[in-house]
Formats: structure tokens, sequence, C-alpha cells
């Protein structure tokens, strides 16, 4: 052992991948579909099924001269999506002025979601780059409901976390929203859900990668500019289901 590793211990603690807990994730998931409200299931589930696609997010960042910007500058996403004077120079029709309608509408927070995500992961504010893109993927996901038009009920959920599967390689959000999709099915059969999650799944796919944007610039683009420009394609099977029927969804076990 060196001298500095004797002095510095931490310094020469090596980052490993977390290992993928299948059976934790299950369980969190039985506790989700009885109560889709219940957001800390989410983060335990991502938790659990996180693996290796946390460092290779980030690594694909840095590979892109606006994403290794983005990594450079390290800005806290949560911060300037809570302050409202930042939030208040979007006009409507904006994705910031649309974003802000969003979350008022519904009453959230980037720092209530960030609150439930430190009751399962104490270490998420971990001043670490990988860490911090976790972040940036906790604090977009609001965001990317008004780029792709799913909205916060359970399908709309199902739908969104199907997209991020395709952008993020997350198993957790793949598992959310296949396993969201079977429970939908199961209680309304007339809902196309699986449909639903596949065609998100494949728009993810198709769209531009989203983790790497400047989110401050995307917030002063038009909406349907930014759509049109991104590659996100209508969500069409989830809006053709009636908004009364997808409110109804209870989503319970």
């Amino acid at each position: 052992m060196t001298m500095d590793a004797a002095v510095y211990p931490d310094e020469f603690e090596v980052l490993r991948p977390q290992r993928i807990r299948p059976v934790r994730a299950l369980r969190a998931f039985r506790k989700l579909i009885r109560d889709k409200e219940d957001t800390a299931q989410v983060f335990e589930i991502m938790r659990a099924l996180t693996g290796r696609s946390g460092a290779k997010g980030y690594g694909r960042l840095l590979k892109t001269v606006e994403g290794g910007r983005q990594a450079f500058l390290r800005d806290e996403l949560a911060l300037k999506l809570d302050d409202p004077d930042w939030l208040g120079r979007f006009g409507p029709g904006t994705v910031g002025g649309e974003y802000r309608a969003f979350r008022e509408a519904r009453g959230f927070t980037a720092d209530g979601l960030a609150e439930t995500a430190r009751e399962v992961a104490p270490e998420i504010d971990a001043q670490h780059p990988i860490v911090w893109y976790s972040r940036r993927l906790r604090d977009v996901h609001d965001i990317w409901h008004v780029l792709t038009g799913y909205g916060t009920d359970a399908l709309g959920e199902a739908c969104v976390v199907s997209f991020s599967y395709a952008q993020t390689h997350n198993l957790g959000f793949g598992f959310i929203g296949w396993g969201a999709a079977r429970e939908i099915q199961r209680e309304k059969r007339s809902i196309p859900a699986r449909r639903a999650v596949f065609q998100a799944w494949r728009n993810g796919r198709r769209a531009q990668w989203l983790p790497g944007l400047d989110y401050e610039a995307l917030f002063a683009e038009p909406l349907e500019t930014a759509r049109a420009r991104l590659g996100i394609r209508p969500a069409t099977v989830y809006a053709a289901v009636p908004p009364a029927d997808r409110a109804a969804l209870k989503l319970r076990a």
C-alpha cells in the first residue's frame, strides 16, 4: 500500500456497478401496482435494476459536444425547475411554458421528487459525475412527459417509462413499463396497453438522444418545433384511449 492510499483510503475505492436484484424489484413493483402514487417504489425498482446503465449513459454523454458541455457545467436541473423566476421566462406554447403548466396543474415540484428519491437512495446527492447523471435523468422525467405527450395516468406513466427505457437502456424503466401494461390489460382488456407501451419504446428508439440536451435552450423552443427537431413521434395509440378510461384505471392487483 502506498502512503497516499494509507492516508486517503477513500480516494482509492473503486466505484462498482450496482448488482441487478430482480426479486427486490418484483417486491417493489407489487407495492406500486397496489398504489401507483407510491413513488418511492419506482426508485426502489430503479435502484434494483440500474446495473451499468448509469455509467454507460454518462460515457455516451461525454461523446457528444453538447453532452460533454453539460457534463462540464454539471448544472443541477432541479434547482432551475423549482425557480419560479427562471420558469417564468418561457412563454405559452414553448417547452418551458408547457412544462410550467404541466407541473402547476398537478402540484409537482422537482424537489418533491428528489426528496422521495433520497428516502430510497441517500447517496443520490453524492458529488460524483455518474450520480449527477442519475439526478439528471430523475429531473427530466416530467419534461419528457411534456415532450412525448403522455399524461400522468397509469397508462401514461407506463408509456413514458417505456420511452425512457429506449433512451437510457435502464432495465428499471423497461420492467415498470411492461409490467404496468400487463396489469392494465388485466384490469381493462379493451385498453391497448401493450401496444401503447410498445409504440412508446419504439418512439424512444427513433428519437434523438435526450439526456444530453441543453434544456435551457430547449425550454425556449415552441413545443411542436422541438418535437419535430428531436424526432419525437405522436403517441397515437395512447391518445386514442378515451381520457375517461385512462383516468378510471386503478392499477391494483
